[in-house]
This record gives structure tokens, C-alpha cells and sequence, in this order.
């Protein structure tokens, strides 16, 4: 039934989705044994709610100080997009910001010519999340 029997493997972890939900519902589940699940402690899973939060905080601190470029941050979690004005970011677009920020240590996807979209892991440390404008 899964693909990993055909070559007679046992992963330590299995994603399963799509057919779940009958194509009706987004629907996925994850299946692990008691050594791999137990490694997540109760309220775990909260935390990209509160490191979203945290990241937002620091990409509007940046939307403050250049009002005139970053048009809209929005976000749930830890999956957030900037949207960028785009006369007033013309010429560059953002994949050309996405090679910058990628130089500078953050990666970031381009979506459309004026989104990014920053999907940080959810193991991601606080002081990684935390803006230093002498850094830019």
C-alpha cells in the first residue's frame, strides 16, 4: 500500500495525505513509532503560533521604518508573507530581494514579483527571529 514496501524499508516516520480526505477535505496524518512521536512534549506544538507572533513583530518593525516599500505583512504561525509596493520597489522584484536575503543568512520564496514568503522551521531560535539593523 505504501511505497516504502516496495523496497522493504521501514521509515521512521510516515506522511500520509491526499486520499485521506477523499479528496473532499484536506485531511493528512503523521505516523511514527512511541520513540520518534514522545520526542514532542505537551505545548510543543504551540510554539509557531508564538514565534510567528514574535516574527510578525519584527517584520513590522521593519514595515515602520520603510513604510514607502513594504506595503503589507500578514501571516498565521510561522508561515508569513511581506508584500512589497511595487512602484516603489520597480525594478527589483522579489526574487532578485530573495537572493539578497540569501546572502545575508535568511532564506525566503518569491511569490508573485512583490511577495515573499518566510517559512521559518518550527525549531527556529528566538535570536534568530530578532531584527539588528546594523546587520543591514
Amino acid at each position: 500500500m505504501l511505497a516504502c514496501e516496495w523496497e522493504e524499508v521501514r521509515p521512521d516516520i510516515v506522511i500520509l495525505g491526499k486520499a485521506l480526505g477523499g479528496g473532499v477535505i484536506p485531511v493528512s496524518a503523521v505516523l511514527a513509532d512511541k520513540d520518534v512521536m514522545l520526542c514532542i512534549q505537551p505545548g510543543q506544538h504551540g510554539r509557531s503560533a508564538q514565534m510567528g507572533e514574535e516574527l510578525v513583530g519584527q517584520l513590522l518593525k521593519i514595515q515602520q521604518q520603510y513604510p514607502d516599500y513594504v506595503k503589507e505583512v500578514r501571516g498565521r504561525g510561522l508561515f508569513i508573507g511581506v508584500e512589497f509596493n511595487s512602484k516603489n520597489l520597480f525594478p527589483v522584484s522579489g526574487c532578485e530581494l530573495c537572493k539578497k536575503l540569501k546572502y545575508r543568512g535568511v532564506l525566503a520564496k518569491p511569490t508573485h514579483d512583490t511577495i515573499i514568503r518566510f517559512t521559518p522551521p518550527l525549531c527556529i531560535r528566538r535570536e534568530n527571529l530578532h531584527y539588528h539593523p546594523r546587520l543591514y
